[in-house]
Formats: structure tokens, sequence, C-alpha cells
């Protein structure tokens, strides 16, 4: 089977005046379609830092990115931006959702950015129902627990039937209540063969994965 992401070599360096950090070291990784991986590491050990270079947010400063046997480096900014709409959906420690948007239309936001042709406020509702969610639709953030923001968020990240799901910390602002229902979901999408790739210093999160890739000053240490 060809792996969905591959980097070869990859090293993020960030410049300001002559001082160097380099950031990520060498990385060589490989991930198949519908794996579960956990990217693990003490702070300042480069996760967020590769998260956007998977999630195609930041490019590497060299080494190679495949996607899906295309390699990234490649495509200019206007062909990165559609494979990521495509390719690949975020969840985000901070949820990030609209104040002044109900749930529904949160959901619905990455359609505006879409090339695909789906029915996209039937799959929203269809992804609020299956999330739980359906009595919310039409709630503002300010009105919801941040388990319930998390699931518009997920639904948000699935509106564009992505597949990969990129998730940072998708946790840590929720109680154990809230990260285990979480974390179940992500399971399930897993199950129904998502590829979910999840940044976590939480040794709880991480056990959800099937595969566990640590970080330590810029180098993958340990994969298991």
């Amino acid at each position: 089977m060809r792996p969905l992401i591959k980097l070869e070599n990859v090293n993020k360096i960030y410049k300001s005046g002559k001082i160097e950090t380099h950031v990520l070291k060498d990385i060589n990784l490989e991930i198949y379609p519908g794996e579960f991986v956990a990217i693990m590491g003490p702070s300042g050990s480069g996760k967020t830092t590769l998260m956007n270079i998977l999630g195609l947010l930041d490019r590497p400063s060299s080494g190679k990115y495949y996607l899906n046997g295309m390699e990234v480096s490649l495509l200019d900014d206007n062909e990165i931006s559609k494979l990521r709409n495509e390719y690949i959906g975020f969840v985000f420690q901070a949820f990030y959702l609209i104040s002044y948007l109900n749930v529904l239309d949160n959901v619905l936001l990455p359609m505006l950015y879409s090339s695909k042709k789906l029915p996209f406020e039937k799959r929203a509702k269809e992804l609020l129902e299956k999330l739980g969610m359906k009595d919310r639709m039409y709630f503002k953030p300010n009105q919801l627990s941040g388990g319930q923001k998390q699931r518009v968020a997920i639904a948000r990240a699935l509106l564009n039937d992505p597949f990969i799901i990129l998730a940072d910390e998708p946790t840590g602002q929720l109680d154990s209540k809230s990260s285990k229902a979480v974390m179940e979901i992500f399971r399930n999408l897993n199950r129904e063969g998502k590829t979910i790739i999840l940044v976590t210093h939480d040794p709880f999160v991480a056990n959800y994965a099937k595969r566990k890739i640590y970080l330590k000053d810029g180098k993958i240490v340990d994969k298991l």
C-alpha cells in the first residue's frame, strides 16, 4: 500500500536576523490510509511545527513531502490551498468557532472555499445529528459547553469529506468526561476509514491511537 503521507529528510529552520532556530531535523515519516497516529513530545519538541507542515499550513525548509504520491514542494500556493481543502480537516484546541454564527453556519464555513460539489447543508445537518448536536443546531457558540464546541469543530472538519483529520490538542480545554466523549468520536471516525493524526501531550489521549510517534528536540526519537 502506498503511504498517504511521506516525509523524507524534512527540516524546518526559522531565521531571525543572523539567528537560526532548527525546529525539525531530518524527519522521515510514513502514514498510511486509515491509520490513527498520535504525535507526542515535550513542549518545544516540534510537534506543532510538524503538524503545520503535515497540514500544508507551512512548508519545510528542506526535504520532501509527498501527499498521496504528489510532491507538495513542487506546487504553488493556490495548488497547496486546493489540496489542503480537499484532503485535510482541522480540529484545534481553541475550537475557532465564529461567535456571531450559529452552530449550523459554523459547520458550513468550509463550503465557502470548497471546489467539491456536495449537498453541504444536508451533510452538515447529518453530521451534527451524528455527533449528538441536532438539538443545538441553531445555538450560538456561547450557549455551548466545551465538549459541544469541539463536536461542532469536528463536524466542520468533516464537511468536505477529507481523507485526513488533523487534531492539535483536541481535548486541551475539556474536562475528563468530555475528553473521553471526543476521543470516542475520533475512534469511531477512524473505524469508518478516516486517517487521524493528533498532536497531544496527554497519554490518555494518545492511547486511543494505534501508533505513537515521539519527538524530542526536533527529531523523531521513537515510533511505537
